[in-house]
């Protein structure tokens, strides 16, 4: 079944960038949100996410008068009946996403693929109770949706060969390097190892080996420089190999953190409604005009880090 038309359903932060994403490729989108003020928003998001890919001549200029005439906004679930592809991004709860999987197969033909865009929820928690569970797939997405070349593809237990094949083309006709994660583990890969990083980060300041200022401006100049050229393992064999990095992990490895818990520190945090840049309250405190300028920021790094991979990892033609 060829694609043209997707079915978002939740035009939150990453839902509507999604929905940017998929129509600065040329498909035709039709957004679902309950609330007006956030379909509103989301139209808004686009249409500057548009702007900027036209800005850094990632997208044709007819794109601006192009996207609205491809783009329906929608109340209710049942317009989502002309899809061919649907992504889910609504709160990260199992409940929720049940009751909005229920409406949406309700809409759309049985041989739609379902994708969750969500960051640790199981697949295979999902997949439990619906009517054609082997079409039902995660789909990891991360902002800037429009620029950005990440995505994770996850199979649940249930997914099937064609689900996975049909998911994985819509990725890169979207410009992105989908990872396939064959194993559905919680927080799947990018978050296990960016969690790992997160819970030694908060035992090296607990423990007061530095504080948070030193911490980040040291993985900012190391990890930073080389994370976004190559992974892991190929950072291993540019700088020492395997049996180098093997003598040392044997000493480090015991010293690390191997906590359950989540840190006092960070229960702390939670307990103030810390949301970082969003609310000016998370491990920095940030007045408006910083938290739109360390954002800024972000969005400028990503835009550099794509133009990096271009050079060092040309995509194939979907």
């Amino acid at each position: 079944m060829e694609i043209h038309t997707v079915g978002v359903a939740g035009l939150g932060h990453l839902g509507r960038g999604i929905a940017a994403c998929l129509l600065a490729h040329g498909f035709r989108v039709i957004g679902h949100a309950r609330r007006p003020e956030t379909r509103a928003a989301a139209r808004e998001h686009i249409g500057r996410a548009v702007s900027e890919l036209i800005q850094h001549g990632a997208a044709p200029q007819e794109l601006a008068s192009q996207w609205p005439g491809r783009y329906e906004e929608a109340e209710g679930l049942e317009a989502l009946a002309p899809c061919q592809f649907v992504v889910e991004s609504v709160a990260e709860d199992p409940a929720v996403k049940e009751e909005v999987f229920q409406a949406i197969e309700g809409a759309v033909g049985a041989d739609v693929p379902l994708a969750s865009n969500t960051s640790s929820i199981p697949i295979s928690l999902l997949q439990r109770g619906r009517r054609h569970p082997e079409r039902l797939v995660g789909m990891h997405w991360a902002e800037p949706a429009h620029v950005t070349r990440f995505l994770e593809v996850i199979c649940g237990e249930a997914t099937s060969e064609e689900t996975i094949r049909r998911t994985m083309a819509l990725g890169r006709r979207l410009g992105k390097e989908p990872a396939l994660v064959r194993k559905d583990v919680p927080g799947f890969i990018v978050n296990r190892l960016g969690y790992a990083l997160y819970r030694e980060a908060l035992h090296l300041v607990e423990s007061g080996v530095a504080d948070m200022e030193t911490i980040d401006r040291a993985c900012r100049n190391a990890l930073g420089l080389w994370a976004t050229y190559c992974g892991p393992f190929r950072w291993i064999d540019l700088t020492g190999g395997p049996a180098l990095y093997g003598r040392a992990q044997k000493r480090v490895w015991p010293t690390l953190s191997s906590a359950a818990e989540i840190p006092e520190m960070l229960e702390k945090l939670i307990a103030a409604d810390a949301r970082g840049t969003a609310n000016g309250r998370g491990f920095y405190q940030y007045t408006e005009a910083e938290a739109k300028r360390w954002e800024e920021g972000y969005r400028q790094h990503a835009w550099a880090v794509c133009r990096m991979l271009d050079r060092y990892y040309p995509l194939d033609e979907p």
